[in-house]
């Protein structure tokens, strides 16, 4: 599954706030949803697979972070998208910038 098709996903882009934040471990993330614990496992298995959390083992508790390397893939796509954007703004300010030309009279026809 991409990136894209995973932060689809109202829940999972909760997820992936929540945890900008800090790690958390599961039952910390499932109590800031009104959802099941059953259903954040899954959410978070999507998050996983598309390497955006990744997991660790501390005892009992399972501990979610972001992974690195899918948010680095995001933010590489977001810097191309606002490199492409910010040329395109450019161009049209400079088109803005430059002095109207006079309108041209209508020949009166005959």
């Amino acid at each position: 599954m991409s990136i894209f098709a995973a932060l689809a996903d109202p829940t999972r882009r909760g997820i992936v706030e929540s945890l900008a934040r800090g790690a958390l471990s599961s039952g910390e993330i499932a109590d800031r949803f009104d959802i099941s614990a059953s259903a954040i496992s899954q959410h978070l298995k999507v998050l996983r697979e598309a390497q955006i959390v990744r997991v660790r083992a501390e005892a009992q508790r399972r501990i979610y972070e972001l992974d690195p390397h899918g948010v680095n893939e995001l933010a590489q796509w977001v810097d191309e998208l606002r490199s492409y954007w910010s040329s395109r703004f450019d161009a049209l300010e400079a088109e803005l910038r430059k002095p109207a030309s006079k309108p041209r009279k209508r020949r009166k026809e005959m």
